[in-house]
């Protein structure tokens, strides 16, 4: 079965300049929960990049078929704009204010990424290597939130890796 990359950027010059005061993640995320809930998406991830072109991104997600069109970004942007101009995150300077899908190959950050992904094939990549191996596919066969571990089948072999030994995992994409 083959995926067709869905990162969409809608990207709007707002109010910052190197070393500029933010208010936190968190309370960015607070005022933009209630229009992601209107809108029908979840708030991915929020990041914000301080430097020459400083920007804040907001990743948004969908369980819904289709995932995260140009429409929803412009959608939750056109919604999202007069909420941050209340808030104003970066205390009057500018920025840009971008929003986004994860895209198809997102690291694994929640407890839903995974159990959405038990029975599918993913992509591993390990700080150490295992059974001589740092990057690798495998398939999910299941995740332990208290424990902090995933199980993984590589061909015959079933494994258990912790969570601590995983720099990134994300869904295997086969574009054929």
């Amino acid at each position: 079965m083959g995926f067709r990359s869905q990162i969409f950027l809608c990207t709007v010059q707002r109010f910052c300049r190197c070393g500029m005061k933010v208010k936190s993640i968190q309370e960015i995320e607070s005022a933009l929960r209630p229009i992601a809930d209107a809108v029908g998406v979840e708030i991915y991830e929020i990041v914000f990049k301080q430097g020459k072109s400083p920007a804040l991104t907001v990743y948004l997600d969908t369980d819904r078929e289709g995932g995260i069109d140009l429409d929803t970004c412009e959608k939750f942007h056109n919604a999202a704009d007069p909420v941050l101009d209340e808030l104003d995150p970066t205390f009057g300077m500018p920025y840009t204010l971008n929003i986004s899908s994860p895209g198809l190959d997102r690291p694994f950050k929640k407890d839903k990424d995974y159990f959405r992904n038990i029975g599918k094939k993913v992509e591993i990549k390990l700080y150490a290597p295992h059974r001589g191996e740092k990057n690798f596919e495998a398939v999910l066969i299941d995740y332990n939130p208290q424990a902090k571990n995933v199980t993984l089948q590589k061909g015959n072999e079933t494994f258990t890796l912790n969570l601590t030994q995983i720099v990134k995992m994300s869904m295997a994409i086969d574009f054929d």
